[in-house]
């Protein structure tokens, strides 16, 4: 049993959220009290998150069905710096309009997650830029700056390997850490926020921002991170053979989310149920049990979770259904993932490799050549070994595309423009 008083870091420590905490036992004093309020920073720079962002959304709704108030914080104004932490080099500067249409595409993935409103556990979404971007420099640096030492700062993990081995580290860089301070203190000021959530990577951040709330505010503040998330066998959680599991619809299917929890190795099932789920202790305990060829029940049962939670009920049954009739049956259903190809460019019928980059299946010719040598390629179910044309008239009267795939769990349709 976990020894946490608050059911919100009970509920994290039973799932295996916490890697690092500030102040235990007064957190725990400040979570099981009244109306305890708790923040994540997003930058924006891309149009989506990816599901490696999804462990920390899983804890702000943790957060708030244990009482606590959620605030999403996007970072209009940090993205035009861009967080160096965890980089070997500089990020690309994005314009503000690049940005500002990031955030707006961003903050779609949260509301699956979160209840939004004005009570007093709702969630909020503020924006960083409504006071970063209104700081006079002289202010700042009489006001926060003075409160920072060079000597800590240095010996940040990013900050010294960069230095160590001669990598430039820009001046605007090196103010990311003040920036995601004042973050803290400004939303301590605004919201009463006491504690900051985020990945392992953000501990020195964390740990900045509530010294300054301290040294500042003479209050007390908290900082609590999740260990970053990778797969059994070493690899980066969220990503495929064709890049980042994302979050928004538009560039990630309901059907390819679904595959990419269907597809979780063995050894991580027990571990991402708990994570990425709202099943009970006592379901994933049952689930857990399951060996052998059993263990799919288990990751269908993650697959459909994971994915009724961010898409809905519909379309993770949808997905279900399709994945039972491609592989299962044998045949093919429209919720699969669908792409388009023009007629026009292959008039003889398009090429192998094409019908497998135009899927995403591939990510380079050289890729699908190889899919073709070790024989995992299949048009239409059967076997090709080696690139040729497909007949126009080899479309699928069922479904009016192409059947594409490889190996025994990638599977999408390719339609004719």
């Amino acid at each position: 049993m976990s020894a946490y008083a608050s059911k919100f870091l009970r509920t994290l420590d039973e799932r295996g959220y916490i890697k690092q905490v500030t102040h235990t036992d007064e957190l725990d004093t400040y979570c099981a009290g009244p109306a305890p309020s708790a923040y994540i920073g997003y930058d924006a720079t891309a149009n989506s998150l990816h599901v490696g962002s999804l462990v920390s959304i899983m804890m702000l709704r943790k957060f708030q069905q244990s009482g606590g108030k959620p605030i999403v914080l996007m970072g209009g104004g940090t993205t035009k710096i861009g967080d160096p932490t965890d980089k070997e080099k500089s990020r690309p500067i994005l314009s503000e309009d690049e940005i500002n249409a990031n955030i707006k595409s961003i903050k779609t993935a949260f509301e699956p997650f979160l209840q939004f409103g004005d009570g007093p556990t709702d969630a909020i979404i503020v924006n960083n830029d409504d006071w970063l971007s209104h700081l006079g420099y002289i202010q700042f640096l009489r006001e926060i700056g003075r409160y920072f030492s060079i000597n800590t700062m240095v010996k940040q993990e990013t900050v010294a390997r960069r230095l160590k081995n001669e990598q430039p580290y820009s001046f605007l860089e090196f103010n990311y850490l003040l920036l995601q301070s004042y973050d803290f203190l400004e939303l301590y000021r605004r919201h009463k926020c006491q504690l900051q959530i985020g990945g392992s990577d953000q501990w020195g951040n964390i740990v900045g921002g509530v010294d300054l709330i301290h040294k500042a505010e003479s209050a007390q503040a908290f900082g609590l991170t999740c260990p970053l998330i990778t797969t059994a066998s070493g690899g980066k959680m969220g990503k495929t053979a064709t890049g980042a599991v994302w979050l928004n619809g538009d560039r990630c299917s309901p059907y390819d989310y679904w595959q990419f929890w269907r597809n979780t190795e063995d050894a991580d099932v027990g571990r991402f149920l708990k994570m990425f789920t709202d099943l009970s202790l006592a379901e994933i305990a049952e689930l857990e049990k399951l060996e052998g060829a059993e263990i799919n029940t288990a990751k269908i049962a993650l697959a459909n979770a994971a994915t009724a939670l961010l898409h809905g009920e519909a379309a993770a049954q949808a997905a279900d259904s399709a994945a039972q009739k491609a592989f299962a049956d044998g045949g093919v259903s429209q919720d699969l993932p669908t792409f388009q190809i023009n007629r026009a460019e292959y008039p003889d019928g398009p090429l192998t490799i094409s019908l497998l980059r135009v899927a995403g299946l591939v990510a380079s010719n050289g890729e699908g050549r190889r899919k073709l040598k070790e024989g995992a390629v299949r048009i239409n179910d059967e076997k090709i070994l080696d690139e040729r044309n497909h007949n126009w008239d080899d479309v699928l009267d069922t479904v009016g595309a192409f059947k594409v795939q490889i190996g025994k769990k990638r599977i999408a349709l390719v339609h004719p423009d």
